[in-house]
This record gives structure tokens, sequence and C-alpha cells, in this order.
């Protein structure tokens, strides 16, 4: 079995053994890290964890993440915004094991722009109250 100029074989393998990025599936999650990447930039925003699952932070308090199986956006706002965003059918109640987070939604819609915006809302809805 030969390569290609890149090292890759004709499974899209490189000589490491690796899967060539090409050929890779995209993961339920790729879209929200995608989406995520320009607030890991900021200088107050990480990586942390949620219920065991990586989420994004400001000031160490969660504000975005996404369901690890799905991909859907989680966000944190206000409680009295989540509630008109899901009365305006713009998102769903977040409730993990039948509870409900007030502050909380969860989007299933992949919508770049929309979802841009919540998590720039998240951020500074979560900014300041810390």
């Amino acid at each position: 079995m030969g390569t290609d100029s890149k090292g890759t074989d004709s499974m899209g393998t490189d000589s490491m053994g690796t899967a060539a990025k090409a050929n890779k599936k995209p993961e339920a999650t790729d879209f929200f890290w995608e989406l995520a990447e320009p607030f890991l930039a900021r200088s107050d925003v990480d990586e942390g964890s949620l219920m065991g699952f990586p989420c994004v932070r400001v000031g160490g308090d969660f504000f975005t993440t996404c369901d690890h199986r799905t991909g859907h956006l989680i966000v944190k706002l206000d409680r009295d915004r989540v509630a008109d965003l899901i009365t305006e059918g713009s998102g769903e109640p977040f409730a993990p094991a039948g509870k409900v987070f007030k502050e909380w939604m969860l989007v299933e819609r992949r919508d770049e722009a929309e979802w841009v915006a919540l998590m720039d809302e998240a951020y500074e809805f979560v900014k300041g109250k810390s």
C-alpha cells in the first residue's frame, strides 16, 4: 500500500497511523466548538467542565456548552429571557434527568448567526453576574 505526497495512504491514514483530517467524520459537537473558538480566544474565557462534559466559562462560571450526544446548543441566560425565548419557539427548557434549569436553554436548530448571538448574550449575562 503506497502513500501520496502528504504521506497519507489509500485508507486515509498517515505514516503515524492517524486518520487524515479530511476523512474524519464530523462529530456532533464540531459546529458548537467552531463557533466557540472566538470566545475561547478572549482572556477571560476558558474551557471547563460541567456535569463532567466540556463547557465554556467566563470568570470561572459556565455560560455555554452543547449536548455531547447531539451537539445542541445550551446557554445560560436570565430566567425571564429563557422563558420568553422558549415561548417564542427559539429554544427548549434544558432539563437533564428531568430537572428543569430555569436559567438554561437548549437550542436544536443549527443557525450560526442565532447561536453566536445567544452565546454572546450568555457571555454578557454571566460576566455581569461575576
